[in-house]
């Protein structure tokens, strides 16, 4: 098959062939399917009133306006116990629950990517660094660390994030897999990328190659997904899978790159 391709390097339109890598995980917390004291923060299905490529209601319009909430109403998902949290959940875009049933047994269920409110991504990292806070690694650890001896600002670090993701529930079935990217399959760990798709189809074959301090990558990847950060040719987001273990690595990868798109000859 190889034999059948050739190799195109990746560069900006300016002729630039370095990138940056960051890479996203999916995360597992514990859930509620009610409302209560400790699980008060909630995830919404998509309202009947989001429009693709026409911006909603920002992420504080969401915690504040009445009309924001009443178009929610009644697509609560489940409830998680920290903003932050759910604030994680939004930027990787799907992740999975671990509801406790009323017989006390557990049920785990996946949360997948249903739409967004069309508003811009802000980096929470670069908004901290705006305030004179030094970049909070690993995340979300260090973050919440921060909201637990500023808690009067933490509003403020979640509304400098407009951007406000919406979840479909799904069943999991085998749990190895990874959520469904872009193209509607499972992503595959360590194997799986998201990319702007105005630089790189869904569906291309990438050799990646990024040496860094977080993890030597020299490998075929594929365009499976993307993401609201993900923007260009040289902006590539690499999955590492799912769970505390993955999240811990994502959180440390960001790194330069270099990427060759494997062409039909």
């Amino acid at each position: 098959m190889l034999e059948r391709l050739q190799p195109l390097r990746v560069e900006s339109l300016s002729g630039v062939a370095d990138g940056q890598l960051t890479s996203y995980f999916e995360p597992i917390f514990r859930a509620s399917r009610q409302q209560s004291a400790a699980f008060n923060v909630p995830l919404y299905q998509a309202p009947a009133t989001l429009r693709r490529g026409q911006p909603w209601f920002s992420r504080q319009d969401i915690d504040t306006l009445p009309e924001a909430q009443a178009a929610l109403q009644g697509l609560e998902i489940a409830w998680l116990e920290d903003p932050i949290d759910a604030l994680l959940l939004h930027i990787q875009g799907s992740g999975r629950l671990q509801l406790t049933q009323a017989d006390g047994s557990l049920r785990i269920v996946r949360v997948a990517f249903a739409g967004s409110n069309e508003q811009p991504y802000r980096s929470v990292n670069a908004w901290l660094q705006e305030q004179g806070v030094s970049k909070l690694n690993p995340w979300p650890e260090a973050t919440k660390a921060w909201a637990a001896q500023n808690p009067q600002r933490v509003k403020q670090l979640l509304w400098s994030n407009p951007r406000y993701v919406f979840f479909r529930e799904e069943p999991i079935g085998d749990p190895a897999e990874g959520p469904r990217g872009a193209l509607g399959v499972p992503l595959s760990t360590g194997r799986s990328i998201a990319v702007d798709p105005g630089s790189i189809a869904h569906g291309t074959p990438v050799w990646l190659v990024s040496p860094g301090p977080a993890v030597q990558l020299a490998r075929l990847v594929a365009a499976q997904d993307s993401g609201g950060a993900i923007l260009g040719a040289l902006r590539i987001d690499y999955f590492t899978g799912t769970g505390a273990q993955a999240g811990a690595l994502a959180s440390r990868i960001r790194q330069p790159l270099q990427a060759w798109v494997l062409w039909p000859r």
